[in-house]
């Protein structure tokens, strides 16, 4: 999209489009019933159907599909507004000449002659509905590629553009806003695609072992609703071989961990790999430590990088499991693990599960499980600067966990996640700081200042430099 010709010719073309979209939709008054104006009102319907199915000359630059659909809504909303605004204003002034004068220089308001008033107000209202037909399809066309094809709009924003669409002028402010967002995404997702096509023949992330991710608590390996959201694909790009813990979303370490032992067991077995490099998010961490305890399972494993994993545990936890009835408690555990059972935990716990990331949990687990010799282990951190800076139920619980643990990711206090050789604690420009949930890609959101698949891609690149 950099190249200088293309942004000269879609200039150009974009200029043209709008020239004949205006002629569209001001028709009535631009052409006569001529038959030259006839052929010209034919071509230029023609362009206009040309442009609704495909609205840039150059598409092609774009390279993922899904982003050139939106990249197509972009052009057309963005044609839509400027050929409204210039439609009203060309409107109003003809409404202001037909109401001063006729054809022969006299004010119609001296005129008596009905005829002329009539024909005015028809032609008038015929310029109405012709207007609204292109310029309705030029809207409709470019919103709902633009509603089917962002992820960075969000059910917020598209409810937004629901509710005031028909309200005047906040429909206009919420569609610039609406082109914005969409733009930025564009822009953003197409330099990703462009990158990863420069470095395509480096396979950067092509470990000597294969990777081994480990979801959090409260969360399962589901192969339609990635844990790890837009992560593992960015990292396949770049040549990366990925497997999932799958074990339990919900049950105490000691479970989740021997789940993880056999998972490692079955990838050395099915790869020929002799070990395995683990990332870990959040109580994953805590159960990939688990495994490693056993020395059989320690030697399959060559480096465990933990992601904002409580290896302390929370004060927090411990304050909810000791003020909360045990009535309610069982209440809540008994209805997550019946829905659990259903969605393939064999075993869940969900008491023992939240007991097991407490501070008091924690202090025993550490005692007892000692980290094995020659294993590579470092680990990642994140702060959330403001509660709304995390969606919910982030946003909830940032300043609950920061009264009794401090400055936290909205879950785990920063004080917990260091573990092993290296920490980096990671951070964004800006005070909105990054979530627990940031940290996989939860919720597939383009954070300024730090991009979550490419930090992925780095983390992996550099334990391939390390001989990983």
């Amino acid at each position: 999209m950099k190249n200088p010709l293309h942004i000269i010719t879609r200039i150009i073309y974009h200029l043209f489009i709008l020239f004949v979209l205006l002629l569209c939709t001001n028709s009535v008054f631009l052409l006569s019933s001529g038959v030259f104006d006839s052929v010209v009102m034919i071509a230029c319907i023609l362009m206009c159907f040309f442009f609704w199915l495909w609205p840039d000359v150059y598409g092609k630059d774009i390279r993922e599909g899904r982003v050139r659909q939106l990249w197509f809504g972009n052009i057309q909303l963005s044609l839509f507004l400027e050929a409204l605004i210039i439609s009203i204003v060309y409107t109003f002034l003809e409404l202001f000449r037909f109401h001063m004068v006729n054809d022969k220089g006299i004010p119609i308001s001296q005129l008596s002659d009905g005829f002329v008033i009539t024909a005015s107000l028809k032609r008038i209202f015929a310029h109405i509905v012709v207007a609204c037909v292109f310029l309705s399809i030029t809207f409709w066309i470019g919103i709902i590629r633009v509603y089917l094809t962002s992820i960075q709009l969000g059910i917020k924003h598209r409810i937004i553009g629901i509710l005031f669409g028909l309200i005047f002028p906040l429909n206009l402010i919420v569609l610039f806003m609406i082109l914005n967002i969409t733009h930025k995404e564009v822009m953003f997702e197409n330099g990703k695609a462009l990158l990863n096509e420069e470095r395509r023949q480096q396979q950067i992330c092509a470990t000597k072992y294969p990777v081994l991710l480990l979801h959090g608590v409260f969360f399962r390996d589901i192969k339609y609703l990635d844990y790890w959201g837009r992560i593992p694909k960015e990292l396949m790009t770049n040549g990366c071989r990925i497997f999932y813990g799958e074990q339990q979303s919900a049950a105490p370490v000691t479970e989740t961990g021997k789940e993880v032992a056999r998972k490692i067991e079955e990838i050395v077995k099915v790869t020929g790999a002799q070990k395995v490099n683990i990332i870990a998010h959040s109580k994953g961490g805590l159960d990939a430590r688990c495994a490693m305890s056993d020395p059989e399972i320690a030697r399959h494993v060559a480096s465990l990088t933990t992601i904002n994993t409580p290896h302390r545990g929370c004060d927090f936890a411990d304050y909810l499991l000791t003020k909360i009835p045990e009535k309610i408690q069982k209440t809540v555990a008994g209805g997550y693990n019946s829905a659990l059972r259903k969605v393939g935990d064999y075993n869940p716990d969900f008491i023992g599960a939240c007991r097991d990331l407490t501070a008091s949990a924690c202090r025993e687990f550490n005692e007892r499980i000692k980290d094995p010799q020659g294993v590579y282990i470092q680990s990642y951190g994140s702060v959330l600067k403001k509660a709304r800076g995390g969606r919910f139920p982030l946003n909830m619980t940032y300043h609950y966990v920061g009264i009794f643990d401090g400055k936290n990711d909205g879950l785990v206090a920063t004080d917990s996640f260091p573990w092993g050789k290296e920490f980096h604690m990671v951070e964004a420009p800006g005070m909105r700081g990054i979530s627990h949930g940031d940290m996989i890609d939860l919720n597939r959101e383009n954070i300024p200042g730090f991009d979550v698949r490419e930090f992925y891609v780095q983390l992996v690149a550099d334990l391939k430099k390390k001989g990983f």
